[in-house]
Protein backbone atom coordinates (compact mmCIF):
# COMPACT_ATOMS: atom_id res chain seq x y z
CA UNK A 1 0.00 0.00 0.00
CA UNK A 2 1.32 3.43 -0.73
CA UNK A 3 1.53 6.06 1.16
CA UNK A 4 -1.65 7.76 -0.98
CA UNK A 5 -3.56 4.45 -0.48
CA UNK A 6 -6.23 4.51 2.62
CA UNK A 7 -7.27 1.07 4.23
CA UNK A 8 -11.08 0.23 2.81
CA UNK A 9 -13.48 1.04 5.48
CA UNK A 10 -17.08 -0.35 5.61
CA UNK A 11 -19.43 2.47 4.88
CA UNK A 12 -22.96 1.60 4.16
CA UNK A 13 -24.81 5.20 3.58
CA UNK A 14 -23.79 7.96 0.87
CA UNK A 15 -23.06 10.58 3.47
CA UNK A 16 -21.01 7.79 5.62
CA UNK A 17 -18.91 7.33 2.28
CA UNK A 18 -17.26 10.73 2.00
CA UNK A 19 -16.17 10.81 5.71
CA UNK A 20 -14.75 7.66 4.96
CA UNK A 21 -12.72 8.65 2.26
CA UNK A 22 -11.74 11.35 4.25
CA UNK A 23 -10.52 8.90 6.83
CA UNK A 24 -13.24 9.78 9.21
CA UNK A 25 -15.17 7.30 10.72
CA UNK A 26 -18.48 8.06 12.58
CA UNK A 27 -20.38 5.70 14.81
CA UNK A 28 -23.56 7.45 16.12
CA UNK A 29 -25.93 5.31 18.57
CA UNK A 30 -29.39 6.73 18.82
CA UNK A 31 -31.54 5.99 21.51
CA UNK A 32 -35.48 5.24 19.97
CA UNK A 33 -38.11 5.27 22.38
CA UNK A 34 -39.94 1.92 22.77
CA UNK A 35 -42.36 2.00 20.03
CA UNK A 36 -44.77 -0.58 20.99
CA UNK A 37 -46.25 1.67 24.25
CA UNK A 38 -49.57 3.42 23.71
CA UNK A 39 -48.66 7.18 24.27
CA UNK A 40 -51.81 8.91 26.14
CA UNK A 41 -52.95 12.15 24.81
CA UNK A 42 -53.07 15.61 27.54
CA UNK A 43 -55.74 15.07 29.41
CA UNK A 44 -54.91 11.29 30.16
CA UNK A 45 -51.20 12.48 31.07
CA UNK A 46 -49.88 11.77 34.87
CA UNK A 47 -47.14 11.25 37.03
CA UNK A 48 -47.23 7.92 37.50
CA UNK A 49 -43.61 8.24 40.21
CA UNK A 50 -42.17 10.61 42.90
CA UNK A 51 -39.55 9.46 44.92
CA UNK A 52 -36.21 10.77 46.46
CA UNK A 53 -33.11 9.81 48.22
CA UNK A 54 -31.02 12.10 50.12
CA UNK A 55 -27.55 12.33 49.25
CA UNK A 56 -24.91 11.01 51.70
CA UNK A 57 -23.45 14.65 52.31
CA UNK A 58 -27.16 15.70 53.44
CA UNK A 59 -27.26 19.05 50.41
CA UNK A 60 -28.56 17.54 48.00
CA UNK A 61 -31.52 15.15 46.77
CA UNK A 62 -31.70 12.65 43.96
CA UNK A 63 -34.97 12.75 42.52
CA UNK A 64 -37.06 10.20 40.13
CA UNK A 65 -40.38 10.94 38.73
CA UNK A 66 -42.24 8.80 35.86
CA UNK A 67 -44.59 10.14 33.66
CA UNK A 68 -47.35 7.93 31.58
CA UNK A 69 -46.44 8.21 28.18
CA UNK A 70 -47.39 11.21 26.26
CA UNK A 71 -48.06 11.67 22.68
CA UNK A 72 -47.30 16.00 23.41
CA UNK A 73 -44.65 16.53 25.34
CA UNK A 74 -45.74 18.42 29.19
CA UNK A 75 -44.47 20.65 30.84
CA UNK A 76 -43.00 20.00 35.21
CA UNK A 77 -43.10 21.95 38.12
CA UNK A 78 -40.78 20.60 41.34
CA UNK A 79 -40.57 21.98 44.82
CA UNK A 80 -38.74 20.91 47.53
CA UNK A 81 -40.48 22.15 51.23
CA UNK A 82 -38.60 22.25 54.42
CA UNK A 83 -40.58 20.87 57.60
CA UNK A 84 -41.57 24.57 58.53
CA UNK A 85 -43.29 24.28 54.84
CA UNK A 86 -40.88 26.95 53.40
CA UNK A 87 -39.76 26.30 49.91
CA UNK A 88 -35.98 25.25 49.60
CA UNK A 89 -35.40 24.08 46.23
CA UNK A 90 -37.74 24.23 43.09
CA UNK A 91 -37.19 23.46 39.20
CA UNK A 92 -38.87 23.72 36.28
CA UNK A 93 -38.84 21.26 33.04
CA UNK A 94 -40.37 22.35 30.13
CA UNK A 95 -41.00 19.63 27.23
CA UNK A 96 -39.04 16.84 28.27
CA UNK A 97 -37.74 14.19 25.94
CA UNK A 98 -38.70 11.09 28.10
CA UNK A 99 -41.30 10.11 30.61
CA UNK A 100 -38.64 8.73 33.19
CA UNK A 101 -36.68 11.54 34.45
CA UNK A 102 -33.64 11.56 37.24
CA UNK A 103 -31.89 14.68 38.54
CA UNK A 104 -30.85 16.27 41.46
CA UNK A 105 -31.82 18.98 43.93
CA UNK A 106 -29.88 21.00 46.04
CA UNK A 107 -31.16 22.09 49.46
CA UNK A 108 -30.55 25.35 50.50
CA UNK A 109 -30.17 26.68 53.92
CA UNK A 110 -29.92 24.54 57.25
CA UNK A 111 -31.31 20.83 57.34
CA UNK A 112 -35.27 21.57 58.63
CA UNK A 113 -36.73 17.94 58.50
CA UNK A 114 -38.52 16.59 56.97
CA UNK A 115 -38.26 17.45 53.57
CA UNK A 116 -41.62 17.39 50.69
CA UNK A 117 -40.72 16.79 47.20
CA UNK A 118 -44.37 18.14 45.21
CA UNK A 119 -44.62 17.98 41.25
CA UNK A 120 -47.63 19.45 39.06
CA UNK A 121 -47.53 18.19 35.79
CA UNK A 122 -49.41 20.48 33.25
CA UNK A 123 -50.04 21.81 29.30
CA UNK A 124 -50.32 25.79 29.40
CA UNK A 125 -51.92 25.81 26.43
CA UNK A 126 -54.61 23.37 27.05
CA UNK A 127 -55.14 24.65 30.47
CA UNK A 128 -54.77 21.09 31.86
CA UNK A 129 -52.74 20.17 35.23
CA UNK A 130 -52.33 17.09 37.68
CA UNK A 131 -50.48 16.97 40.55
CA UNK A 132 -48.71 13.69 42.39
CA UNK A 133 -49.08 12.59 45.29
CA UNK A 134 -46.18 14.56 47.89
CA UNK A 135 -43.27 12.45 48.71
CA UNK A 136 -42.03 12.86 52.41
CA UNK A 137 -37.97 12.23 53.50
CA UNK A 138 -35.95 12.99 56.17
CA UNK A 139 -32.79 13.91 55.44
CA UNK A 140 -29.73 12.87 57.08
CA UNK A 141 -26.15 13.42 56.10
CA UNK A 142 -23.73 10.57 56.09
CA UNK A 143 -21.21 12.28 58.96
CA UNK A 144 -24.50 12.26 61.07
CA UNK A 145 -25.45 9.08 60.63
CA UNK A 146 -21.78 7.76 61.85
CA UNK A 147 -22.33 9.60 65.04
CA UNK A 148 -25.27 8.32 65.47
CA UNK A 149 -24.68 4.42 65.88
Amino acid sequence: MTQRQRPQRNCNLAFQEALCQTGIILRMDFFFPEDNLTRAVPAETGITLLSAEAWPDGRRLRVNLEMTPFQKRPHLEITLTNGEDNEVASTSIVEPLTWKIEFTMHIRGELRNPYTVHARLHYPEEGLSTEAQPFTLTVVPADLQNEQT
